[in-house]
């Protein structure tokens, strides 16, 4: 008989053996044994009766706002939003202040996040041009998820806008790098399609020519210098297709509110509805979705990118681009999955599974032995309601105010820790940085 430190017992296991009772035994952190451990004993027992087992999500796109606008958020409160929304894991973006482009910034960060975010967590380095010689080395940090650049929606060094720059950046370093694809030369010059007042102007301003032409700018460079990249945020119907036709050097994330929301959004919402690149029509929110169906669409981030509701009211285009969506992605994908567009499995793919495959994360992603004790324990027939009052973060609003869906987290365990239980914090800030095979530290 066997003897593990937690036995989460009588789920339906949701891994690459399909879907399946069973039970999940974890010794020191990580996954010992899967199946039917009903003769062993444990520590402590968690009855999941009734619930399905996930691997841990992880969210591979975050803005968490530390250092520098921890009036929005910070690591502590973007990553209690997190657990709380059943996501064990995340990538942090680097548009902080300072920007996170040093190697002292960067160690700055995962100083703060030590045993004070609630979640495990990554952190981008950004790329600019003039960090670029640094960043072969930078990328290779304890804790890196790899490089971003913006080449649009962006302000100071962090914006590489010009193909030159974009090619330097590919040139100089090894792993898959992260880009937001909006070219920023046409959105300069559609400036005037900007209408005072009027957010419903936004995705006219930014619209999906921006994207496709600095997509496939994107991929040509990619192309030419023989590297990966990761492209964020698919918004357009066209880049779905284009991007199916690259899949040699192009991995596809998309979100939450881009399969969610359309153009009525900005009526009912708002400039809270505002984000780069735009929520737009029910036309490509439907070549999202086709993009899913087919195998295009990689993984999931939610691009959690809060802002307050003092700055979210000024007028547009005064307001800033973001919303919040760390919480909400488990909840709003799980009542997809329950209306039919899209698969448990699917969905498993796409948020632990994907990040895994993508970005080498080691011990992660899967529900297997050897692998850290991530998981993300779900109700699939819960009917909740989502509200402002319910979301951790420090913005405490959610686009998706007053929703009712169907598919709830009930369990957020990192690395065998039961951080949330039904709604409450239990074991809380014991997040670390996830390690990544293309960069691990030499032992021995």
């Amino acid at each position: 008989m066997a003897h593990y430190d937690v036995i989460f017992k009588n789920g339906t296991l949701v891994n690459h053996d399909g879907e399946g009772l069973g039970d999940v035994g974890v010794r020191d952190g990580q996954i010992a044994a899967l199946g039917a451990l009903g003769g062993d004993s444990a520590d402590r027992i968690e009855d999941c009766k009734g619930l399905h087992i996930l691997p841990g999500v992880i969210d591979s796109q975050v803005h968490f706002r530390e250092p520098g606008g921890e009036y929005k958020e910070d690591l502590q409160s973007g990553s209690l939003s997190a657990v709380m929304g059943g996501v064990t894991g995340v990538f942090e973006m680097p548009n902080t202040n300072p920007l996170t482009v040093t190697k002292e910034a960067f160690d700055d960060k995962i100083s703060r996040a030590t045993n004070r975010m609630h979640c495990d967590f990554a952190f981008y380095i950004g790329g600019t041009h003039d960090n670029v010689g640094a960043l072969a080395m930078l990328e290779k940090l304890p804790g890196c998820a790899g490089v971003k650049v913006f080449m649009g929606s962006s302000t100071g060094s962090l914006l590489v806008q010009d193909d030159d720059g974009v090619e330097a950046i590919l040139s100089a370093i090894s792993r898959r790098a992260a880009f937001h694809s909006e070219d920023e030369y046409r959105l300069e010059a559609r400036k005037p399609f900007q209408v005072a007042g009027d957010v419903s102007s936004h995705p006219v301003w930014r619209d999906a020519e921006a994207a496709m032409m600095c997509t496939k700018r994107l991929v040509a460079l990619a192309h030419k210098t023989g590297k990966r990249i990761h492209v964020l945020h698919i918004s357009t119907a066209e880049e779905m297709v284009f991007l199916a036709e690259n899949k040699d050097v192009a991995s596809v994330e998309v979100t939450p509110h881009h399969l969610t929301l359309d153009e009525t959004a900005y009526t009912r919402l708002g400039t809270y509805a505002q984000m780069n690149p735009p929520v737009r029509d029910a036309a490509h929110r439907a070549g999202i979705w086709a993009g899913v169906d087919n195998g295009v669409a990689d993984v999931l981030g939610s691009d959690h990118a809060p802002h307050s509701r003092e700055d979210k009211a000024k007028p547009y285009p005064s307001s800033p681009s973001g919303m919040t969506g760390v919480q909400t992605l488990v909840p709003i994908m799980l009542d997809h999955v329950n209306a039919g567009r899209m698969s448990l499995a699917r969905f498993v793919d796409m948020s632990s599974a994907g990040p895994n495959r993508l970005f080498g994360i080691a011990r992660k992603g899967r529900i297997a032995v050897g692998y850290d004790a991530d998981l993300t324990i779900v109700d699939l027939r819960r009917t909740e309601t989502i509200t402002n009052d319910w979301v951790a973060s420090k913005t405490g609003w959610t686009p998706y105010d007053g929703v009712s869906v169907t598919g709830w987290p009930v369990g957020t365990i990192v690395r065998g820790q039961t951080v949330m239980w039904q709604g409450d914090l239990v074991t809380p800030s014991i997040g670390r940085p996830m390690r990544f095979l293309e960069a691990l530290p030499a032992q021995g």
